[in-house]
């Protein structure tokens, strides 16, 4: 169910970013009215989104999800403790495949002994925490920033990476010619310091439904 903003208790600059994107720029003008009645929604647990976001690299959303519930399914909670405890011979049966199992185990393995400063992301800007990110297996940029926007809900990021947001971009601006980086860049400087929230909505134009981490 989409939530309305009024009772959505974050990211607390969602409406001050909106009127911005809609005073500078035509496509936000016309995409913020349409999915107004939505925002960003945080799972609330650094684990499981960073977790979801390995189970869903490089598949559909919907397969995403079905994988995602069969892996949640193995264990009482989705902790770093009890992913360690479960047989790579069940992960695989849900659907992950060899080299996400050992992913999920490694991010596991930096939760569960403290190789992770979670206590300290609040302080530290976004490109600390993506670089602490990245080292572990099989996260890369994009992962790292989809933490930043779903977790730590950062509200100026601009995952260049993201295939959504390009294809979005080029629907939107481009009348669906191909986007290059450098052109998908230049478009999102009106969107700062908010391109986090414009993101979302150039997402929100390909699929109406919230994607969550």
């Amino acid at each position: 169910m989409m939530t309305a903003i009024e009772n959505c208790p974050t990211p607390s600059y969602w409406a001050d970013a909106c009127k911005h994107l809609v005073k500078k720029d035509r496509v936000m003008k016309r995409l913020i009215p349409k999915f107004g009645k939505t925002c960003l929604q945080s799972r609330g647990d650094a684990f499981a989104t960073l977790a979801r976001s390995v189970v869903g690299q490089q598949i559909s959303v919907k397969a995403a999800q079905t994988v995602w519930d069969r892996f949640a399914g193995l264990t009482p909670t989705m902790t770093p403790a009890q992913v360690l405890k479960l047989k790579i011979d069940d992960m695989r049966s849900a659907g992950l495949s060899a080299r996400k199992v050992e992913y999920l185990v490694d991010l596991a393995i930096h939760f569960d002994g403290g190789l992770v400063r979670v206590d300290d992301w609040t302080a530290m800007d976004d490109e600390a925490i993506i670089a602490e990110l990245v080292a572990i297996r099989g996260i890369g940029r994009w992962t790292a920033e989809m933490f930043l926007i779903f977790h730590l809900m950062r509200p100026n990021v601009l995952p260049l990476d993201d295939v959504g947001l390009i294809n979005g971009i080029s629907k939107s601006y481009f009348s669906g010619e191909a986007v290059s980086r450098s052109e998908a860049r230049e478009v999102a400087l009106a969107w700062a310091p908010y391109r986090t929230v414009a993101t979302w909505y150039i997402w929100r134009s390909l699929d109406p439904v919230p994607v969550e981490y």
